[in-house]
């Protein structure tokens, strides 16, 4: 790969390079939705923590399988990733990180995250979890990203899940409560991923990727992204309605809601630099903040 050459004096590598493949930022906010995954699934009337194996074993295999994942990502977009600022220092990009030690670095996180999934928390949970990592990083790194416009919409689901795999991890099963934690990532990712996108639009742009704002213009992406939030606010409502939540729940959906369809609705009528950044950085908020707020409500509503 090209990627692999062209850097005829790259700096020795070092162990920061293989944890920057496994993209740590995204991973956290992802291992923090499946934890909390965890503590919804478990009854706080008999229990304050979730089974041991399943928090520590469970919380473990699903990180290395989202970096296992993140690092075929790295990979298979090395030579776009040249061209883009936001990633053009990337190890396999700058040839510090060969494709080869990728690809093996990879999988070895593969096979130990399946492993341990597997026999120490339960097959489904294993199962879901490679399902993630193929819809991820082939379904959509591989051809959706490159496909259409609505890439992060279909490709959304493989980072939607954990809060699922969360789940299944502590009970062996897949409730339909577990399915509306899926849900509400799944619809903020759009918004979510917009936003940045439009920031990016002239890195996008340059390395042919469909991403909305290129296709279709930064209106219509803003448009989108308001009409998007104000779908995830009244799907963050199903947890409430279906009394898997309370009302300290709601309280907290309905003003987290709010504050981001504020800079949803600023990023589409003022035209003011930063925005857009400004408005990603507060979705991350956003979800970190809603899914603490379901946790504190699951301990909290059975005794008040």
């Amino acid at each position: 790969m090209s990627a692999e050459k062209n850097y005829p004096n790259p700096r020795p590598i070092t162990w920061r390079d293989y944890y920057e493949l496994t993209k740590p930022k995204v991973v956290y906010l992802l291992v923090f939705t499946a934890v909390v995954g965890m503590f919804l699934a478990n009854d706080v009337t008999q229990s304050w923590f979730p089974p041991l194996d399943a928090l520590i074993f469970g919380t473990i295999g699903i990180a290395l399988a989202s970096g296992a994942a993140a690092v075929v990502n790295h990979v298979v977009d090395a030579k776009i990733d040249t061209m883009m600022a936001r990633t053009q220092q990337r190890p396999v990009a700058q040839g510090r990180v060969s494709s080869s030690q990728a690809i093996i670095f990879s999988a070895t996180l593969a096979v130990i995250a399946m492993a341990m999934l597997w026999f120490l928390v339960n097959p489904l949970t294993a199962v879901l979890t490679l399902g993630g990592l193929v819809g991820y990083a082939f379904v959509y790194t591989m051809f959706l990203k490159r496909a259409t416009p609505q890439n992060i919409v279909i490709g959304g689901l493989s980072g939607a899940i954990p809060p699922l795999l969360g789940w299944t991890s502590v009970t062996g099963s897949a409730d339909p409560h577990a399915w509306l934690l899926v849900l509400i990532i799944f619809t903020w990712t759009p918004p979510h991923f917009w936003a940045l996108s439009i920031h990016r639009i002239e890195d996008y742009a340059k390395a042919e990727i469909p991403m909305l704002p290129v296709t279709h213009g930064e209106d219509f992406t803003k448009t989108s992204i308001v009409l998007y939030t104000v779908l995830l606010i009244l799907s963050t409502l199903l947890p409430y309605l279906t009394h898997m939540s309370g009302i300290i729940y709601l309280i907290g959906a309905v003003a987290l809601g709010l504050w981001f369809l504020y800079y949803t609705m600023v990023l589409k009528y003022r035209e003011k630099e930063g925005v857009a950044m400004k408005t990603f950085g507060v979705s991350i908020g956003y979800l970190t903040l809603l899914f603490a707020v379901l946790l504190v409500d699951h301990y909290v509503d059975p005794f008040i």
